[in-house]
């Protein structure tokens, strides 16, 4: 019996270094009002990776989350997206972008009045002119992708938390968008439930080619999904970038911010002011 052709290889993937930047930020310092948030942040991101903004709270991960979607402009600095510098960027640009990116907010923000499907199936309504039966096609397939299937008819109101995140993840990417953005996909979750959603990001990274830019600060979740991790800490004039790596070499930085936050050791030096207040309290 004749031999059966080889099967083709897949195709590799380009290095990181040789895949196209999708997103550039450069010396970004943000501000609210006098208060100083951000100071002179770096960061690229390239086709097909995760990103991880990482850090404790009060370092800016949210606020350079809001400066990456156009919802703030910074003081300085650019944030280009696909090309768009969002910082100057007009409403009709704007539009165009969002239609090229996704994202999945913390809360989930689901329409509670609108069933799991209808929810999925709002972007492509409000950007598509694609018919009825195409569209639900596509809601179909979305939430097959998250693990769904069969949730179409439910409301928001009869989901669990993980459930709600994974609609708002088909959600996010019912538009096949070329960036997908994440506010701590993992918050208020018990770790089985957000392992899962740490395997989602990672099927999808994978099936799409998709960049993909999460907010955390759960180590777990950071090592098990990070190509790249953007390291911020609240520093004097603002937060500053102080690492930039993969996770193998965040673990081995030696800087003492990254090394406090990542193993969270204790302080090297005891606190004295409660001993001092109380001292002054009782007058000795």
């Amino acid at each position: 019996m004749a031999d059966e052709p080889a099967a083709a290889p897949a195709p590799e993937r380009p290095p990181p270094d040789a895949r196209e930047v999708v997103i550039e930020v450069k010396g970004l310092s943000a501000t609210y009002g006098e208060q100083p948030i951000l100071k002179d942040v770096d960061m690229t991101v390239r086709r097909g990776e995760v990103m991880v903004i990482l850090g404790g709270s009060g370092s800016g991960k949210s606020t350079l989350l809001k400066h990456l979607i156009g919802l703030q402009k910074p003081t300085s600095g650019t944030v280009k997206v696909l090309g768009v510098d969002v910082s100057t960027a007009d409403e009709r640009t704007m539009e165009e972008l969002y239609r090229k990116i996704g994202i999945v907010y913390q809360s989930g923000a689901l329409f509670g009045s609108l069933t799991v499907a209808e929810n999925v199936a709002l972007p492509l309504l409000e950007h598509t002119q694609l018919d009825r039966k195409i569209i639900d096609i596509s809601v179909r397939m979305k939430l097959g992708l998250v693990n769904l299937s069969g949730f179409e008819r439910r409301l928001p109101s009869a989901l669990s938390g993980g459930q709600v995140k994974r609609v708002a993840f088909a959600r996010a990417i019912a538009m096949d968008p070329q960036v997908l953005f994440c506010d701590e996909p993992s918050a208020g979750l018990d770790p089985r439930i957000g392992r899962g959603l740490d395997d989602l990001i990672r099927n999808l990274n994978a099936a799409f080619n998709m960049a993909i830019v999460v907010v955390t600060h759960e180590m777990e979740s950071v090592r098990l999904i990070a190509d790249r991790i953007t390291m911020l800490a609240p520093q004097p004039g603002g937060a500053r970038v102080v690492f930039q790596g993969s996770y193998e070499e965040l673990r081995a930085c030696q800087d003492p911010v990254v090394r406090d936050f990542v193993a969270r050791e204790p302080l090297t030096e005891p606190r004295t002011e409660a001993k001092e207040i109380l001292r002054a309290l009782v007058g000795e």
